[in-house]
């Protein structure tokens, strides 16, 4: 007696990881990468202005913020503003792009998010996908999901569960 096993094509045999459970990992990543970037957003303002000679009399005279601001301290205030979000974005951006764009392309194939709800991101072989593919995906992600969450809804109406960043990068999220 021989016995053959048929072997099913990959298409078939996957299951793609819907909007909810999606959404879910998100809300776990979003919470891991957010609350440290909190924090370091309050620590780089601190450190912007508390360099800042008018915010240092704001604080320590009451009766400074009662009086006019010459032109030069108004100066002083806003050099300091936007140098603090100026680093705050750029430091923001680097973070979440190494964390997002990176995890997805490592052997963990997805985020922490991901990995704990048992989702993977592939290419529409299985396979897992390269550092700029996974660039790409997230820089889709930022741009174009984010407007009014169509992007992210799209997933739950195309076939393989993909959303709008997935079927520009050419991706699938699959549960392992």
């Amino acid at each position: 007696m021989e016995t053959t096993l048929e072997k099913q094509p990959y298409e078939s045999t996957r299951e793609y990881g819907g909007f909810w459970i999606r959404f879910a990992a998100y809300l776990i990543d979003s919470i891991i990468v957010g609350i440290p970037l909190f924090i370091l957003t309050i620590v780089i303002f601190v450190i912007f202005f508390g360099a800042s000679d008018a915010f240092n009399m704001m604080m320590s005279d009451p009766a400074y913020l009662e009086s006019e601001m010459t032109d030069a301290e108004a100066m002083a205030l806003m050099g300091s503003y936007l140098g603090a979000t100026g680093v705050t974005i750029i430091v923001n951006l680097v973070i979440a792009l190494a964390y997002f764009a990176g995890l997805h392309a490592s052997k963990w194939q997805g985020t922490v998010g991901k990995k704990l709800l048992g989702l993977k991101v592939t290419d529409l072989n299985g396979n897992r996908i390269s550092f700029w593919r996974s660039l790409g995906r997230y820089l889709a992600m930022s741009i174009l999901s984010g407007i009014l969450f169509i992007g992210f809804i799209i997933a739950a109406f195309t076939e393989k569960k993909q959303a709008l960043h997935d079927l520009i990068a050419g991706t699938v999220v699959v549960k392992k």
